[in-house]
């Protein structure tokens, strides 16, 4: 269908100033005007199938003798329930999950006993799925979700998901069903599915598992499992769950098992004579610089730090784990600022050694390559990291070794406040007026960073396929007088919108996966966008085409539940990172192409067949356009995305983008 297009093209220089300078002022508001939903009324419907009888389920099944051994056993209250009241315990809003034979008692009691409401069951294709939406829905709301896994295969798929939220830090509760006892294991998949220590397949990256062999065992590992998962240093943590105890009914061993009240436990905060000592080292520096990864976990972190950097006129580089420090404030600076510091505060660095030092490796895969460092041999260095009471043999999230001069092992944001006071102690009168001079010079550097980021953006501006920097903005343009939330981009449209965009606020930009596994942005997208549908946020990603394809079945889970989400495809066709290696490698070898051509593409090249994405999300009930191809034709189409999403529809454009 051919649709009617502009001529009144903005400049690109224009455009660009035009909406970074809005930053989040007003603006006419977006028409909402819908096109009405294909689909028709569910109360209309009649049903697909007719619930089975007992002998017909007992055939599906295939284990009559089991199905009937679970009716004699069931009688009274069954243990399934008292579980679901300690869940509601918690104030666990959501539960996503694959459903499974493993928890089929839990499941039905949270539907019927418990209501299905608080945890509301969430349908999820996939558990991988259902792991990530927990991870993305926690860095919204700052509350954890449940998940329900099923034994050796279900926790199988979730675990790249547990990876990334291990080391991203944040909290998800994973509850593994299993046929524990193998007196009574049915034959078949309750076998096959079932094993000594499920959790062993996630031990190595979760914070603490348990199996619980009674109910008042499972009150109190429940609880002590949110407990644990909610301390700095945020991590998942898992419980197996026998299928016998969740059908038995409750017994009396003295008296009915209790729920234990849940009181949060106090962050840990950095040692008093080290933050006194790392306040002496930052007052008389000439030039601290403050560098934070994932330092700030929750809106209040974001202000913490900015009073620490105004204090200091110390220039802030964001590693980017997180939202932790305004993109448009003048501090904000990239990693190049640590070359001509005196004192380096690291906050809640995954890798220390990373941010002074260069690394370049020698092009073989496994090559240990050469480094330099990039500040001089005096330079004071400082550290607040939780992550040093969490580490594991393993699974290693860090580099090499570096040498610290005040190591602190404590929560970066609970210690903020105790070393702000300190540093206004620490600062003499004599000192101000050249830390306000430092503020100066940060300002001009800043200008001219902004500068040259909007004259890098303009290349390529009406290039078809589409630049990254023009899908990046133009989304922008369409969105900048909501209250937006960026819920997923993995860097991979060349960090368009942390440079670009005025972040501001803790929900502007989520971070990144942690362990860098693809197939986090989509579902990790769809769970903070039900987040942020509780706050009347409008949520908004950048959608890699390979990560997409990880797990598709997320687009499902969005229109079911009623997610309202703009994805704008970053359709690249094709694996370009790895593109990127394989040719580099080459060059490298002084590899002759074979065949007379750029063999790079081979095995990272996602067409012939190009994937329709639209079409893809269209047959799971969102809303979708594409392939657009012509930068023209963008604008118009976001304007029509945002408005369906404006309504509490999910909307996804299919945009042909450049490599980067």
């Amino acid at each position: 269908m051919t649709r009617k297009q502009t001529n009144d093209k903005p400049g690109r220089r224009q455009f660009l100033t035009g909406v970074i300078a809005a930053g989040a002022t007003t603006a006419a508001t977006v028409a909402t005007t819908v096109t009405p939903s294909r689909a028709a009324d569910a109360s209309a419907r009649t049903p697909s199938a007719l619930p089975p009888s007992a002998k017909g389920a007992e055939a599906e099944a295939g284990t009559p003798r089991y199905a009937a051994r679970e009716a004699a056993r069931v009688k009274g209250i069954p243990g399934s329930d008292f579980m679901v009241d300690v869940i509601k315990s918690l104030d666990i809003k959501y539960l996503p999950s694959n459903c499974a034979s493993s928890f089929r008692a839990l499941h039905e009691s949270l539907i019927n006993y418990g209501g299905n409401t608080k945890p509301e069951f969430l349908t999820c294709m996939h558990e991988e799925s259902a792991v990530a939406m927990a991870h993305g829905y926690f860095k919204i709301a700052g509350k954890p979700l449940l998940t329900l896994c099923h034994g050796t295969v279900g926790l199988q798929h979730a675990t790249m998901a547990v990876y990334n939220a291990w080391c991203d830090r944040v909290p998800v509760i994973v509850v593994g069903g299993n046929d524990l006892d193998a007196a009574y294991r049915p034959p078949g998949v309750p076998t096959f599915h079932s094993a000594q220590d499920i959790n062993a397949i996630v031990r190595d990256y979760t914070k603490w598992d348990d199996t619980p062999v009674s109910l008042q065992h499972f009150s109190q590992s429940f609880v002590r499992a949110y407990k644990i998962a909610m301390t700095p240093p945020y991590g998942p943590v898992a419980i197996s769950l026998d299928a016998g105890l969740q059908q038995e009914p409750m017994k009396d061993h003295g008296g009915k098992p209790y729920i234990p009240r849940y009181v949060p436990t106090a962050p840990p905060q950095g040692d008093s004579g080290a933050v006194k000592e790392a306040a002496r080292l930052l007052a008389q520096a000439q030039n601290p610089v403050i560098a934070v990864d994932r330092a700030a976990r929750s809106p209040n972190g974001v202000a913490l730090l900015v009073q620490l950097a105004e204090l200091l006129q110390a220039r802030v580089i964001d590693i980017q784990g997180r939202m932790n420090f305004p993109r448009t404030h003048y501090l904000s600076s990239p990693p190049t600022a640590v070359n001509g510091a005196d004192v380096i505060i690291g906050m809640e660095l995954s890798d220390f050694w990373a941010v002074v030092n260069a690394f370049t490796d020698n092009g073989e895969h496994g090559g240990i390559g050469t480094n330099s460092t990039r500040i001089k041999p005096d330079t004071k260095l400082i550290s607040i990291s939780s992550v040093e009471l969490n580490t594991k043999a393993n699974y290693q999230d860090f580099q090499r070794y570096q040498v610290v001069d005040v190591p602190m092992a404590a929560d970066a944001e609970a210690t903020l406040p105790a070393l702000i006071e300190a540093v206004k102690a620490a600062i003499p009168n004599e000192r101000k007026a050249a830390i306000a001079q430092r503020g100066e010079a940060a300002r001009k550097a800043y200008a001219e960073n902004r500068a040259r980021t909007r004259q890098a953006a303009a290349l390529a501006w009406d290039a078809s396929p589409i630049s990254t920097a023009r899908l990046v903005m133009e989304t922008y343009a369409q969105i900048k007088d909501l209250d937006w939330s960026l819920v997923a981009s993995e860097g991979n449209v060349s960090n368009w919108p942390n440079r670009l965009w005025p972040m501001e606020k803790y929900h502007h930009w989520l971070g990144r996966s942690g362990g860098y596994g693809v197939g986090y942005g989509a579902p990790a997208s769809v769970g903070a966008a039900l987040a942020n549908r509780d706050l009347g946020r409008f949520s908004v990603s950048i959608q890699s085409d390979g990560d997409l394809m990880y797990a598709p079945g997320v687009l499902w889970t969005a229109a079911k539940h009623k997610i309202p989400l703009l994805a704008v495809m970053h359709n690249n066709r094709g694996y370009h990172q790895e593109v990127m290696h394989v040719q580099r490698l080459s060059n490298f070898r002084n590899r002759v192409p074979n065949l007379g051509g750029d063999m790079g593409p081979v095995g990272t090249s996602i067409q012939n067949p190009d994937i329709e994405y639209h079409k893809l999300a269209e047959s799971m009930g969102w809303w979708a356009k594409g392939p657009i191809k012509d930068p023209a034709q963008l604008a118009p189409a976001l304007k029509e995305a945002v408005a369906v999403v404006k309504s509490g529809q999910p909307a996804l454009l299919n945009v042909w983008t450049q490599p980067r």
